[in-house]
């Protein structure tokens, strides 16, 4: 058994803020919503199934509010975030999808680099004149084997795999985050830019659609290997609460970042390049018409 030096006990009293998660209605996103509204925070749950939110919000003790958000329709995002005309402390962007082969978003995207990147850009951006703290975007390991391939981001002109497209979505995710604290501290802002992950969660993401045998192998490692979506939460957890430098990056301690306490940890030379962040960055503007939040 893993030892946790930092757990969500050690949260400070989140008591007067405000707490966004999307994809909050299960898994690492539900712990989250639920490790904070313990602390005290009002959290809201930014989830695509508002019935499936709500049952989750009934499992949590403290103040929550369920909002519908489709992070794969770049209309329900602008209709989401003309809705919201209240003080948001900090954002998680939690949602993601795996596995879905071939699948689009609404505006025609791959749906795992569509949803899991560009409508998290366009969220963050348009509800960034509310933010306050600072924004935690959950990336993966995985960002390890992505590379962004600009000619073909929906990966149509290549052999399509599950490593390919989830990698470029999550290291897509870290390049985000890396250049979104370098435009926040240009414009002199003093909201700071994080990411985090999970860790080996037992999630069940990926394996919608997949084969039965493969599921059940699946789930059969998740409980011998896996930790619990609640210890996967941790590294969010602590990049949403603990004072760290803006472009932070947040996992588990354990051997191969795949369990254990929340820590610093590196990122790929990728995911560290200043030139292609900035090139996302142009890109997902063009993609989703959506600029800078800060911009005048």
């Amino acid at each position: 058994m893993a030892k946790y030096r930092w757990t969500a006990s050690d949260m400070p009293s989140m008591v007067g803020r405000t707490v966004m998660i999307t994809g909050a209605n299960g898994g690492v996103g539900a712990a989250t919503a639920a490790a904070s509204a313990r602390a005290g925070a009002h959290v809201v749950l930014a989830v695509r199934s508002v019935q499936r939110g709500r049952e989750a919000a009934r499992a949590m003790s403290g103040n929550t509010e369920v909002r519908e958000l489709d992070l794969a329709d770049l209309s329900s995002i602008s209709s989401f975030a003309q809705s919201w005309d209240d003080p948001l402390d900090i954002l998680i962007n939690n949602a993601g999808v795996a596995g879905v082969h071939g699948a689009q978003t609404k505006d025609g995207f791959d749906l795992q680099f569509g949803t899991n990147h560009l409508g998290h850009f366009a969220l963050t951006n348009l509800l960034l004149p509310h933010i306050s703290d600072r924004v935690v975007t959950v990336a993966s390991g995985a960002h390890k084997a992505g590379e962004i391939h600009f000619d073909d981001l929906a990966l149509r002109q290549r052999k399509y795999g599950f490593a390919a497209s989830y990698g470029q979505s999550k290291l897509a995710n870290l390049l985000f985050s890396l250049e979104l604290q370098r435009r926040l501290h240009q414009a002199g802002s003093n909201v700071r830019s994080l990411a985090a992950h999970p860790g080996y969660a037992a999630t069940g993401l990926g394996t919608k659609g997949q084969p039965k045998v493969l599921v059940a192998a699946a789930n059969l490692a998740g409980r011998i290997f896996a930790q619990t979506s609640e210890h996967g939460a941790l590294p969010s957890l602590f990049a949403a609460t603990q004072d760290l430098p803006g472009a932070s990056y947040i996992g588990p301690d354990g051997r191969g970042e795949l369990r254990g306490s929340p820590t610093l940890v590196g990122r790929s030379s990728s995911a560290s390049d200043l030139t292609t962040a900035r090139r996302l960055w142009e890109v997902s503007e063009e993609l989703t018409g959506v600029g800078f939040g800060l911009d005048k």
